[in-house]
């Protein structure tokens, strides 16, 4: 499995690991802790203040992983995750704990940045897919794994702990960090004057395609995350994180299975068919009447993520110019935090807290997937008509 890949490949993966699981250990507790500060009525503000800052943090991300180092990127946000992550057990109020979520969102703007450009640097071309594949498979474990525990430890020790304890993985995560070679070459000294950011070091044109859809599909991922805790209490689950936990097994099975078919049928064609199940899934979840359906809903959705989360990063780095991966990764990730913010505030629309409304809300996400799948359609269409 490893032939083809170097060492830096795999410490990037055992780092991004640990990376993605300390900010979602504490993720399924976190509906609970704002509600205990008076704050039940602001849990959509949970994600996407956490998706503001990092889609702010994305272009300077972007730029400086171009010109300072991809390593030095991710260290930057690793040490924000740990700083937040010890501050949370002393939220007061409401608005305090909203700041800390807001400047957690910085720590997801740098290290994921760096850390896609460094991959796309060291990955063979014609084994980005599967590579994309692998890499997607740790990002992955690492948010099931994290969700899936995050409840089991806050019930044994307390929730003070489980903060503890994210902040101990994210430092774990930089310290994997050391075994890793940086990849760009020539690398400059940081300077202030780097910090100045202009239209070019937001937005990448050449990735947009891939963009759209990572926008749209996003937003379902918005919504998931918001309204799973929820919708596991309304089911008689105690673990919040259960729908994470059985998602991820399914994801990383058919990622066993699939993840070079974009490299042979191409990156639209997969993507149809992964946004297809995306669709699926939404509707499954908003009509889930009890545990099993309830899995059985987390299983599609995992195949969806599966499919498609690999492919999206692969296309970005096929369109991606070499000079600009940073920022082409930055786009990506402006998406990324795009559509989870859109999908996270149309909670606080849809959603008043009640068994009632939830479908709604998974509804208007599976909206969301069909237009996905009428985009790839036409731009499918519309590339083969150019060649």
């Amino acid at each position: 499995m490893s032939k083809g890949y170097s060492k830096n490949f795999w410490f990037m993966c055992a780092s991004m690991f640990l990376f993605m699981t300390s900010f979602n250990l504490i993720l399924p507790e976190l509906n609970q802790f704002l509600t205990n500060l008076g704050g039940s009525s602001q849990k959509g503000l949970i994600i996407s203040l956490f998706t503001i800052s990092a889609g702010i943090s994305r272009p300077f991300s972007g730029k400086l992983s171009d010109y300072i180092g991809r390593k030095k990127v991710m260290i930057i946000g690793i040490l924000v995750c740990f700083i937040v992550s010890t501050l949370y057990p002393l939220s007061f109020s409401v608005w305090f704990f909203l700041t800390l979520r807001f400047m957690h969102g910085f720590s997801a703007g740098f290290t994921p940045t760096g850390a896609t450009a460094l991959i796309t640097d060291i990955l063979p071309e014609h084994k980005r897919g599967a590579g994309m594949g692998i890499w997607g498979t740790f990002i992955s474990l690492g948010i099931g794994v994290g969700q899936s525990l995050g409840s089991f430890i806050y019930q044994e020790i307390g929730i003070s702990s489980l903060f503890m304890i994210s902040a101990g993985t994210a430092a774990l995560s930089s310290i994997l960090l050391f075994s890793v070679t940086e990849t760009l070459q020539n690398p400059v000294k940081f300077n202030f004057s780097l910090l100045k950011v202009s239209w070019k070091d937001v937005f990448e044109p050449s990735v947009l395609p891939a963009a759209v859809v990572m926008f749209l599909s996003a937003i379902c991922s918005g919504i998931i995350f918001v309204l799973t805790p929820d919708m596991s209490e309304y089911l008689g689950i105690q673990n919040k994180g259960f729908f994470f936990g059985t998602y991820v097994i399914s994801t990383i099975l058919i990622r066993l299975f699939t993840s070079s078919v974009s490299d042979r049928i191409g990156r639209r064609k997969t993507l149809l068919i992964g946004m297809s199940v995306l669709f699926i899934s939404m509707i499954m979840i908003g009509l889930a009447k009890d545990v099993y359906t309830y899995v059985a809903a987390s299983i599609v959705f995992g195949i969806a993520t599966g499919i498609s989360s690999p492919t999206l990063f692969a296309w970005t780095a096929d369109l991606s110019h070499v000079d600009r991966r940073g920022v082409g990764s930055g786009t990506m990730f402006i998406a990324l935090e795009l559509g989870i913010m859109t999908g996270s505030l149309s909670t606080l629309l849809i959603y008043d807290s009640t068994k009632s409304t939830i479908l709604a809300g998974f509804l208007f996400g599976a909206l969301m997937a069909l237009i996905c799948v009428f985009y790839l359609f036409w731009h499918l269409k519309k590339r083969q008509s150019l060649t």
